[in-house]
């Protein structure tokens, strides 16, 4: 029964998780990751049945929504293995994955048959030696093929999500939008985040906000904004005649705290409870030092909310965290 608990000291309601299954990708994406990344060593990641006790808490206490993250969720070993268990949960209404797109073409349907709801898909560029160069290691060709067979396995609400750089890929902003727009797909635009410390560009030089690629898309299409939200930050717009809205995720120029309902647990057992802030909750240390007890992982789980920061401060001149978003969790 759930207890629905989850307040935060700003009277916002916690009921989204966001859950990182793996630090490990097969992308090195250079916003997001260095080339030659440290990852967390194995034995301090969560198991997959200390993932699932986890996710049972959460949703005892009145989480509606999971999202499996990673690094790429998808390199999980067993990764189906732990959905089904998880889509079993009584109580959660929506168990849905964040995912680079490049195992899809085998995986789209095992997953939709193991219980995933909803896919949100990175993609953003589609030049494909652009987009080798932004993922260091991608190839378009397997992503794309990857989206094809998502449309095939008939996924309702299937989202593409962009980080959108000026001077990098501000270019191809109409273009994303218009392949999102004719396979009936919806796309958020994402302002990049300043975290962790990177070489490959200055974030202060590529910064773009959500207002300059609105501007852009309305050179094409009209764009009514909308009510509509799938849990997450985005604020979205319909593009009029069209099945697909266009969301925009801003994080530096309009920040989304106001209305935060998310923590976000990373793969090796740090509850976070705010992106752009580095409190969090040891849980792994609780659930390996007390194995079985929900009782007081429930407890911790509750007074860690209570100590939720009300907004992040990004600043794209600086980085005050220094964990990368593959540890953090899409």
């Amino acid at each position: 029964m759930r207890t629905n608990s989850l307040i935060d000291p700003f009277g916002r309601r916690v009921d989204y998780l966001r859950l990182s299954v793996t630090d490990r990708c097969n992308f090195r994406c250079h916003y997001c990751m260095a080339e030659d990344m440290t990852f967390v060593p194995r034995q301090k990641l969560l198991s997959l049945e200390e993932l699932y006790d986890v996710s049972a808490a959460f949703v005892d206490l009145g989480v509606r929504k999971i999202r499996l993250t990673g690094g790429e969720p998808l390199v999980r070993r067993d990764i189906l293995k732990l959905v089904r268990a998880l889509a079993k949960l009584p109580g959660l209404d929506e168990l849905t994955m964040t995912t680079n797109g490049s195992y899809l073409r085998a995986m789209s349907q095992p997953l939709k048959e193991a219980g995933i709801s909803r896919l949100n898909i990175s993609i953003d560029s589609l030049q494909p030696e652009r987009f080798k160069a932004l993922t260091r290691f991608g190839s378009l060709e397997d992503v794309l093929a990857g989206i094809d067979s998502v449309l095939k396995a008939n996924f309702d609400n299937t989202k593409l999500n962009s980080v959108i750089q000026a001077g990098v890929n501000d270019d191809e902003v109409v273009d994303l939008a218009q392949f999102a727009i004719a396979r009936g797909l919806d796309i958020s635009f994402i302002e990049e985040m300043p975290l962790g410390e990177i070489t490959s560009h200055e974030r202060e030089k590529t910064q773009i906000t959500s207002k300059e690629i609105r501007q852009q898309l309305e050179t094409i299409w009209n764009l009514v904004d909308s009510a509509e939200t799938t849990g997450g930050p985005s604020r979205y717009a319909r593009v009029v005649g069209e099945d697909s809205k266009i969301g925009f995720i801003s994080p530096i120029s309009n920040n989304f705290c106001g209305s935060c309902n998310r923590v976000r647990m990373t793969a090796d057992g740090r509850l976070l409870l705010c992106l752009g802030n580095e409190n969090s909750l040891d849980v792994r240390a609780i659930i390996r030092s007390f194995p079985g007890d929900m009782k007081r992982l429930k407890h911790e789980i509750i007074a860690a909310i209570e100590r939720k920061p009300e907004r992040h401060h990004f600043d794209p001149k600086q980085v005050d965290i220094v964990r990368f978003m593959n540890m953090t969790g899409g």
